[in-house]
C-alpha cells in the first residue's frame, strides 16, 4: 500500500512538472538550452579566451618554460617578422582559392542534381556526393598524395599532352582542399536550386530573357546567400588545416604548420599564431551577413 501511494505520488509530481513546464515554453526553452550553452561556452569560448591570454605571455629562452608575464612581444614580431606575413597571406590566398574552386565546380554539379536530373534520382545523387565524407580524412588525402605522386595518375594521364603533374607544393594543395571541402559547397546550393520557384523561371523566359540573363537576374541572386553559406565552410576549414599541407604540400607553409611547429618549443608564440585564424574568420563572417548567407546555414 505505502508503495503505491508512494507511485502515486511521484506521478502527480511529474504531471504537475509537465504542466508547468507546457505553461511556460521560455522556462521550457531555458532548460533545454542550459546544458549546451554551458558546454559551447565552458569549452570552447573558454578554450579560445586561454589561447587569447596565453598569447600574451612569453618564453624562457634557456628553458622553453612558458613565462606568464604580460607582454606583446608575440604579436610585434608577427606583425614585422616578414616570413610570418607571407604566411598569413599565403593561407588566406589558398582559402580563397579553394573558395572559389568549389564554387565554380559545384555551382554545374548543384545545378544538375537539383533542377535536371530525374526526380527520383535525385537522393540518390545527393547520397552520392556525400559518400566522400564518409570515408577517412587522412584516407582521402594520401589517395591525392599517391596520384600526385611522381609516375602517378596524374602524370599517367597528363602524359600524352606532353606534361606532368603538377607534383607536390602549393598547387596540390589547394587542388587536394578542394576535393576535400566540395560537398559542404554543393549541398547548399542544391538547397538552393532546388526551392527555387518555377514560375519564376518561366516568368523570365516568357518576357523573352535569354539563358544567360535569366541567370544573371533571376538565379544567381537567389542563390547568392547559398553560396556565401557554403563558402564559410570552405574557407575556415582551408584556412585552418595544416595536415594536408604536410603530406601534399611539400615544402610550403601554412598557418596552421607554424602553430603546430611551435606549440612544442614557443606556446606563447603558437597561441599568437592561433589568433589570427580565429581574426580571420570573425571579419570572413561580418563581412558576409550582408548577404543573408549566416541565415542559410
Amino acid at each position: 500500500m505505502t508503495t503505491d501511494v508512494t507511485a502515486a505520488a511521484g506521478r502527480g509530481t511529474v504531471r504537475r512538472l509537465a504542466g508547468a513546464l507546457h505553461r511556460r515554453p521560455r522556462l521550457r526553452l531555458t532548460l533545454l538550452l542550459t546544458a549546451p550553452l554551458l558546454w559551447l561556452t565552458v569549452l570552447y569560448l573558454g578554450s579560445l579566451a586561454v589561447l587569447f591570454v596565453s598569447a600574451f605571455w612569453t618564453t624562457d629562452s634557456f628553458t622553453s618554460q612558458v613565462v606568464k608575464v604580460w607582454s606583446t612581444d608575440n604579436f610585434h614580431e608577427l606583425l614585422t617578422t616578414p616570413v610570418f606575413r607571407q604566411v598569413v597571406l599565403r593561407s588566406v590566398g589558398v582559402a580563397l582559392a579553394v573558395t572559389v574552386l568549389c564554387a565554380l565546380i559545384a555551382f554545374p554539379v548543384a545545378f544538375y542534381t537539383a533542377r535536371v536530373a530525374r526526380p527520383r534520382w535525385r537522393p540518390l545523387l545527393v547520397v552520392a556526393i556525400l559518400t566522400p565524407l564518409w570515408a577517412s580524412y587522412l584516407v582521402k588525402v594520401y589517395a591525392w598524395r599517391l596520384i600526385l605522386s611522381e609516375g602517378g595518375l596524374a602524370d599517367w594521364m597528363l602524359a600524352p599532352f606532353g606534361v606532368s603533374g603538377p607534383g607536390f607544393g602549393l598547387p596540390a594543395t589547394v587542388l587536394t582542399l578542394t576535393y576535400l571541402w566540395l560537398p559542404y559547397m554543393i549541398l547548399p546550393i542544391h538547397t538552393a536550386l532546388e526551392q527555387l520557384p518555377d514560375n519564376l523561371l518561366d516568368a523570365s523566359a516568357d518576357l523573352g530573357a535569354r539563358a544567360g540573363r535569366t541567370f544573371r537576374s533571376v538565379v544567381l541572386p537567389l542563390v547568392l546567400p547559398s553560396v556565401a553559406a557554403g563558402s564559410v565552410f570552405t574557407f575556415s576549414l582551408s584556412l585552418g588545416d595544416y595536415i594536408t599541407v604536410q603530406i601534399v604540400g611539400g615544402k610550403t607553409q601554412l598557418i596552421g604548420n607554424l602553430v603546430y611547429a611551435n606549440i612544442e618549443l614557443n606556446l606563447p608564440m603558437a597561441a599568437a599564431l592561433g589568433t589570427v585564424p580565429v581574426v580571420v574568420i570573425v571579419l570572413y563572417l561580418l563581412a558576409i551577413r550582408r548577404t543573408g548567407a549566416l541565415s542559410s546555414l
